[in-house]
């Protein structure tokens, strides 16, 4: 349609140079045609031109000392993207490629994924381009600790949320919080997400996304007269999305027998053993390469990318953007594989996407499949508003039966508009519809 041609090319020419927000929202328009045919009032009113576009971008300077005394320099952002079904909630990512571009497309994406989750949470994303690997944890607190009294003055438990992403885990978030609270003299446990279980975190966070994902995974093979149990599967990355699709996966049979790093990847042909990787990953701190110190038999490769050329039945991209291209996606297809799960944010190229479905793969996209991280922080956030802990069982249940609905939502959405199977187009359409009515219902915003 040429209308979403045209809006496309307004979003390239209004943010030069941030190639991922284009990805993202080319991923995204490139599903509606069917939607704006059947509702042509979501162009007329103008709800496309102004979901492309944040309500607010803020952009800050992050000094802090390092450990030789010697000033240093990042840059902080958090944009706020989208208010229509409730606060900005979106993780913050530390690492040294972001930049406004990274951050823009990761709050795109959040506005659809936090409308599947069912829960009223709207779309935000922040970070720095701090790379917290090689710091001490005295640089790593001094950081946080300047970054937040910046940050403070734009969020709140219902206005903004942060959380955790790249970077950024239960460590950063609790240096982030203790400063938060310091300046503001408030326990306001609901202005942060992924918190430590002593200060009003959540069971079963730390496990959500990737648990999730596997659910997603479950419900969608099953649909396709398929199981999870003794599949062979490969996943990328080794942090806590990889490391709890791989726990998940395994509970259900599944066979993992490959995970990486930004350095290399590992092949265990007898199976991960994930107590190896989480205490490699968690503990120590180290690289995935220390694996066949423990595991003889295991193989280590140095370039990450060729963990896609393993033979495997299930491929989970579960760390970072654009790890599957056209190239390891022809690959894939033709060692055999069945199905995508992108544990990561937007972890296929638009072209690998297209491949995937045009040859009837089954391909779980990231707003749905990884969207139980930040279901599970919403979870949190209730807790923290009635000062109430469920149990992990509780929180894994209601997990459990939201990405069950992630998926009907998905597949019903991609049935309605003439799509079946087309999970990628159904996750858009549906995530869209509840966001664009919210649009029309509080006008010109």
């Amino acid at each position: 349609m040429k209308t979403l041609e045209k809006i496309l090319q307004k979003v390239i020419e209004k943010n030069p140079g941030e190639k991922e927000f284009h990805q993202a929202v080319e991923e995204v328009l490139s599903s509606l045609e069917p939607v704006i045919k059947k509702h042509p009032e979501f162009l007329e009113e103008g709800i496309i031109d102004r979901l492309v576009e944040p309500e607010r971008q803020i952009i800050f300077r992050v000094p802090w000392v390092d450990d030789n005394g010697e000033p240093q320099l990042n840059r902080g952002f958090r944009v706020q993207f989208n208010s229509a079904i409730g606060p900005y909630k979106g993780g913050l990512r530390f690492h040294p490629s972001v930049y406004l571009g990274i951050i823009k497309f990761l709050g795109f994406e959040q506005i659809f994924k936090n409308s599947l989750t069912g829960l009223p949470i709207g779309g935000g994303k922040g970070g720095s381009d701090f790379d917290p690997k090689g710091k001490s944890n005295g640089e790593i607190m001094k950081f946080c600790q300047s970054f937040m009294t910046e940050l403070y003055r734009h969020i709140g438990k219902d206005i903004d949320i942060p959380a955790g992403d790249i970077g950024v885990g239960s460590r950063e978030i609790g240096y982030l919080y203790g400063q938060y609270k310091r300046i503001k003299n408030s326990f306001d446990a609901g202005v942060l997400t992924g918190k430590g279980l002593t200060y009003g975190g959540s069971f079963a966070r730390k496990e959500a996304t990737g648990y999730g994902l596997i659910y997603f995974v479950k419900e969608m093979l099953e649909a396709n007269n398929q199981t999870l149990k003794n599949k062979t599967i490969v996943i990328s990355g080794s942090g806590n999305v990889a490391i709890y699709a791989c726990e998940k996966a395994q509970q259900y049979d599944a066979k993992v027998v490959a995970m990486s790093d930004s350095k290399g990847y590992i092949y265990d042909k007898n199976g991960i053993k994930l107590d190896t990787i989480k205490q490699i990953k968690e503990v120590e701190r180290k690289r995935i390469s220390e694996y066949i110190k423990y595991h003889t038999e295991a193989k280590y490769h140095e370039c990450q990318k060729d963990i896609w050329s393993i033979k495997c039945d299930i491929a989970l991209p579960c760390a970072t953007q654009n790890d599957i291209d056209i190239n390891q996606a022809q690959v894939l297809i033709k060692n055999g594989v069945i199905a995508i799960g992108e544990g990561a944010n937007m972890p296929c190229t638009n072209e690998a996407i297209k491949f995937f479905l045009e040859n009837n793969i089954l391909l779980a996209p990231a707003k749905a499949a990884n969207a139980g991280g930040v279901a599970t922080s919403a979870l949190e956030m209730s807790q923290d508003s009635m000062r109430i802990c469920w149990t992990f069982e509780e929180v894994d249940n209601k997990l459990h039966e939201i990405m069950k609905s992630i998926f009907k939502a998905a597949d019903k959405a991609a049935k309605e508009y003439g799509m079946p199977g087309n999970y990628v187009a159904g996750a858009n359409i549906a995530g869209f519809l509840k966001v664009a009515n919210a649009m029309r219902a509080q006008g010109i915003v």
